[in-house]
């Protein structure tokens, strides 16, 4: 299967809802100024957020009238690649040679932290790297039995301690067995949330502070992993993450489980930053890197 076939397989809900309110648009009668106002509500209802709706629109009437469309159906393509051009970004930074390269995971609660760091395992172990996972969120203990179970699913090594833990201690001591055990990927699982007495913020600067000193020039990676069915509530939260440790790019959970695909582009717009991987569902192999134009014409075409 293609990766656009991938797409529009964990679409299929945008699909049935944002995007066939856009097919019905685009398939009918002659661009007008109803169309545009029409166009502003389906993507303002879509997710992609009123301020980003409304800049779309207007760049969509300079591109009907430069290229002298009259048909509703001759637009749909520009508005494709306008979509893609504002989530396209620069390439993520390629991970260091020096082994182990670690990555972060950041996010509130509830985002699948946990799920994404066994998939992002996954990925990395069939690439043929030898893979540690580290059970960070040790606020949780359900998400150290979680990974745990992942963690065997993928055949790659865990590091964990009991829950309630400091969170700093598990990777101190995980870093210094990938470092023994020639471990080429380490991929960290943190908290979204802590005891009331301790600031999650600052134990993530503090778990950053240890991971350095450790492997020097870590963490090469964060990624903050965002849920997509929480739409814009949960992109005042990830600003905070963003603030705190510094964030490389975004990985979008359960785009499966929304009918608002658009959500993609407010999070690429509110956050500044590139969406890496999107989650189009349960599986161990429904992580997939982030394709502008892919993703874009599976929820639109």
């Amino acid at each position: 299967m293609s990766l656009l076939e991938r797409f529009k397989k964990g679409l299929a809900r945008s699909r049935e809802g944002f995007s066939r309110r856009l097919d019905h648009l685009f398939h009918r009668g002659e661009i007008d100024e109803e169309f545009y106002l029409e166009l502003e509500e389906v993507l303002i209802a879509g997710d992609v957020g009123v301020e980003t709706g409304l800049k779309l629109v207007d760049q969509l009437k300079e591109e009907v009238g430069r290229a002298r469309l009259k048909e509703r159906a001759a637009a749909r393509e520009l508005l494709v690649q306008l979509i893609a051009a504002r989530l396209s970004a620069p390439e993520a930074a390629p991970l260091p040679e020096e082994r182990p390269r670690v990555i972060l995971l950041v996010g509130v609660n509830g985002s699948g932290k946990t799920t994404t760091a066994a998939k992002l395992a996954h990925r990395y172990r069939q690439e043929g790297e030898k893979v540690m996972l580290v059970a960070g969120d040790t606020f949780r203990a359900a998400a150290i039995e979680q990974l745990e179970i992942w963690a065997s699913r993928a055949g790659v090594d865990l590091v964990k301690q009991q829950a309630g833990s400091d969170p700093s201690a598990v990777f101190f001591d995980a870093l210094h067995a990938a470092l023994a055990r020639k471990t080429d990927v380490v991929i960290g699982d943190t908290a979204g949330r802590l005891h009331t007495k301790v600031n999650l913020m600052e134990e993530l600067k503090k778990i950053h502070r240890v991971i350095g000193r450790i492997v020097p020039g870590a963490p090469h990676q964060v990624l903050l992993v965002l849920d997509a069915t929480t739409g814009h509530n949960g992109l005042a939260q990830a600003a905070r993450f963003h603030e705190a440790v510094t964030v490389d790019g975004v990985v979008l959970t359960k785009l499966d489980g929304t009918a608002r695909g658009g959500i993609v582009v407010a999070v690429r717009e509110a956050l500044d930053l590139p969406v890496r991987y999107v989650g189009i569902g349960e599986k161990m192999e429904d992580l997939e890197p982030f394709q502008p134009e892919e993703f874009t014409r599976a929820l639109l075409e």
